[in-house]
């Protein structure tokens, strides 16, 4: 099902609505300042293996998080250096990937073989208004096959899932660039992917 909810001023009850499915262990597709992400609780064991699933991706590849505001980063991740969250400061809310230690409050099937998982805090009033409602982070991940080009559109990725997923949120057409990633877990920075990066924090690095 397809819902759509205003970009800048999400409905109230649109977004209760998604927070619902999510409460219930439901799977949606929703849009980011990036790309359309499919996601779940992060505490939805049964919702991120319909991920896996529907995505058709190798149980070794981690998800990231999408968190409300940069504040929750004192809960969901450990040993963040004052270097590493001056950064952030300049990233965050963006279209940024940071990869950091996870802290106990992050389910083990979540967490990489290095205990590191990948922090999204996005500008976009859906995301935000979600995760806020919510109470706690979603996974992010986007929302295409495993290896395929993702699209912006929400009702080509409906024709590719919709029979698969809770619900679908029209946000809008997304142009598609992906976030840029940075390891911020180790010392120098690296970055794992270049993304979108309208602030030239590559630059930086």
């Amino acid at each position: 099902m397809i819902i759509q909810v205003h970009p800048e001023t999400p409905q109230i009850d649109r977004i209760s609505r998604a927070v619902e499915v999510l409460a219930d262990d439901g799977v949606i597709v929703y849009p980011t300042d990036t790309i359309y992400g499919i996601g779940c609780s992060i505490y939805s064991k049964k919702g991120i293996d319909r991920i896996r699933r529907i995505k058709g991706r190798d149980a070794t590849k981690h998800f990231s998080i999408l968190c409300a505001d940069l504040k929750d980063l004192s809960k969901y991740a450990r040993n963040v250096s004052n270097s590493a969250y001056k950064l952030m400061r300049k990233m965050l809310p963006g279209p940024y990937t940071v990869v950091l230690q996870a802290s106990r409050e992050i389910p083990r099937l979540m967490q990489s073989r290095k205990k590191t998982i990948g922090i999204r805090v996005t500008e976009n009033a859906i995301c935000q208004s979600i995760v806020e409602e919510l109470g706690h982070p979603i996974v992010t991940t986007s929302a295409n096959p495993s290896g395929e080009v993702p699209v912006g559109n929400p009702y080509l990725i409906d024709d590719w899932c919709g029979s698969l997923v809770d619900l679908i949120i029209d946000g809008g057409e997304l142009d598609s660039v992906p976030s840029t990633v940075i390891d911020l877990s180790v010392s120098p920075p690296v970055v794992l992917r270049e993304g979108d990066d309208p602030f030239h924090i590559l630059e930086l690095l």
